[in-house]
């Protein structure tokens, strides 16, 4: 898609954090952008700034853990501008708990908007990019955490998830015009430590205040600390209208990570080699 402008985006997760920056990205691109997001406040603002810039966009509120909302989404998309060429799912949130910890209600709500939401989204936007003709796209946001494995487990089996979705859909898309990205983003200023504050009340998710002394505590400060000092979230935006321009299959932020991914392979490749001259036995 080497010509972005009058194109139609829809945007999950897009009031804030990575979402907001993508969008904005896309609009300054020329792209018509549907802005979605649960926090309608937070949403209103964000489209309200776009707006300020004389770009072509909308806001509408969904939840997008329930199918339904996200067709609702669709559904406005196609109202509003009667068309759709580019899908980004970035909706997603941090959370889960530890091993020990986890509760069926977190594994639920982490699974519904991480997963879920993408599995919705290929469904239900696919036929209408579809529609459109060759040059559609779809970008999913994953993360580092689905290359290698960090300390949430219910986020990483997601994220991983959004990996192995990607990759697959990406040889079957290609045939019907449609490319596929992955976007894998290191550390980046975003509110996902703060996720909790919209947790849907039907996953009954008991939400615990945060130890303030000890490993867990330390842990969190640091991290919060990096994400902090992270990289800008517009930069990722503009990564993400480059990786749709040029149909990258994955997008990544910066190479931080590289050597704990290198490492893993490493490992994987290790594997292969402990059998190699092994005859199976049938």
């Amino acid at each position: 898609m080497k010509d972005l402008v009058g194109k139609v985006a829809f945007v999950t997760g897009a009031a804030s954090g990575i979402g907001l920056g993508i969008a904005t990205a896309l609009a300054q691109a020329g792209v018509k952008v549907m802005l979605c997001d649960i926090e309608k406040d937070a949403l209103d603002t964000a489209v309200a700034g776009l707006k300020r810039t004389n770009a072509d966009v909308e806001g509408v509120v969904a939840d997008v853990s329930l199918k339904e909302a996200l067709q609702t989404g669709a559904d406005a998309t196609m109202a509003r501008f009667g068309r759709v060429d580019i899908l980004v799912n970035n909706a997603g949130v941090g959370g889960g708990g530890n091993y020990g910890t986890w509760s069926d209600g977190g594994w639920n709500w982490v699974i519904g908007v991480n997963l879920l939401s993408v599995v919705w989204g290929f469904e239900i936007f696919g036929p209408l990019i579809e529609r459109q003709g060759p040059g559609g796209h779809i970008v999913s946001t994953a993360s580092i955490a689905g290359l290698v494995a960090a300390t949430n487990p219910a986020y990483d089996a997601t994220k991983y998830a959004v990996v192995a979705l990607s990759e697959g859909l990406r040889i079957t898309l290609a045939e019907r015009g449609i490319g596929v990205s992955v976007l894998c983003p290191g550390l980046i200023r975003t509110n996902i430590m703060n996720s909790t504050r919209n947790i849907p009340s039907r996953f009954d998710v008991k939400v615990v205040a945060p130890p303030t002394e000890g490993p867990i505590a330390d842990f969190i400060k640091a991290f919060s600390s990096a994400l902090e000092a992270g990289i800008d979230p517009l930069y990722v935006g503009e990564l993400v209208r480059e990786g749709i321009e040029n149909d990258w299959p994955y997008i990544f932020t910066d190479t931080q990570f590289e050597p704990a991914v290198e490492a893993r392979f490493a490992n994987i490749k290790a594997g292969f080699d402990r059998i190699r001259d092994r005859v199976p036995r049938h």
